[in-house]
């Protein structure tokens, strides 16, 4: 992380790429338990929240993660009642998730609760979900959660997590995989965030890879736009327990009661294509 005068910049030492934002000012600035957590006031992209010098999301673009994230595997699933969240502590998926009439129960466990607590205070409009009757929000280590939970209990397992180093490293393990294969129904799918295609192929292929050998059936990367994140480009990849990924309700998205920004159906068509490069290194 570097600030120059009035620009917060992201500098990628193992990418060889930087990222600036021209800000106004520091709203807050924290050392918690687990990591330093930084909000900026920019003059084109809102607020800004960086974790220990990472861009974690901006107002103007967050929308692109927090759709794509929740909904592709949502309207997979033919009926997720009971969804849980690892991470995601600016609440902006589990808004998401409760947007979907089915769902009767959303866990949210995040291991550091400042995250969630400073969201609320200024990123307001991610939150508003937070005291719905449907939700929990659990504040701890989201690994020892799913080993802890009962087998089948849940339909979805959304993993919305930093990037994989410290605490997070072990969200993109094999015994975590196999954890999230029990605690799910049969035909559940986990979700998970997994990094740029164009800079994290290998990290890409060896978290499928991980995934199949846990148990799970399908696979299923869907890429998206992300202004903020290195490259630009982001995914998420999906995994079935004995269910067909390309499958999709395709009716029910066109019928959604809500609005989005950026989720629709074509958008859920277009984001599973999968360049050439792309089809060729990945190891499953």
């Amino acid at each position: 992380m570097s600030l120059d005068q009035n620009w917060f910049t992201e500098v990628g030492e193992s990418t060889g790429i930087a990222f600036s934002l021209r800000i106004t000012g520091k709203l807050h600035d924290e050392q918690t338990e687990y990591q330093r957590i930084e909000i900026y006031e920019t003059t084109d992209f809102g607020r800004l929240m960086t974790i220990d010098g990472y861009i974690m999301l901006s107002q103007r673009d967050n929308f692109l993660y927090h759709e794509m994230l929740s909904h592709p595997v949502l309207y997979t699933h033919v009926n997720p009642k009971s969804v849980l969240i690892i991470g995601g502590g600016d609440c902006g998926t589990l808004s998401e998730v409760l947007k979907h009439e089915s769902v009767k129960s959303a866990v949210q466990v995040e291991i550091d609760e400042r995250v969630t607590r400073l969201s609320e205070q200024f990123f307001p409009e991610l939150c508003g979900a937070n005291d719905d009757p449907r939700a929990r929000l659990v504040f701890g280590d989201g690994i020892k959660w799913v080993t802890d939970s009962e087998p089948e209990s849940y339909d979805v397992i959304i993993i919305d997590s930093t990037d994989p180093i410290g605490p997070a490293a072990g969200l993109f393990s094999e015994p975590f995989y196999r954890d999230c294969f029990r605690a799910l129904r049969p035909g559940g799918i986990i979700a998970q965030q997994s990094e740029s295609p164009l800079l994290h192929m290998k990290l890409i292929s060896a978290m499928r890879r991980s995934m199949r050998n846990a148990g799970f059936s399908d696979l299923l990367t869907l890429n998206f736009p992300q202004c903020v994140y290195p490259s630009g480009w982001w995914s998420a990849t999906l995994a079935g327990k004995n269910v067909a990924l390309r499958n999709i309700r395709d009716q029910d998205i066109v019928d959604k009661s809500f609005g989005t920004q950026y989720y629709n159906l074509a958008m859920h068509q277009a984001c599973i294509a999968q360049p050439e490069f792309f089809r060729r290194e990945i190891e499953v």
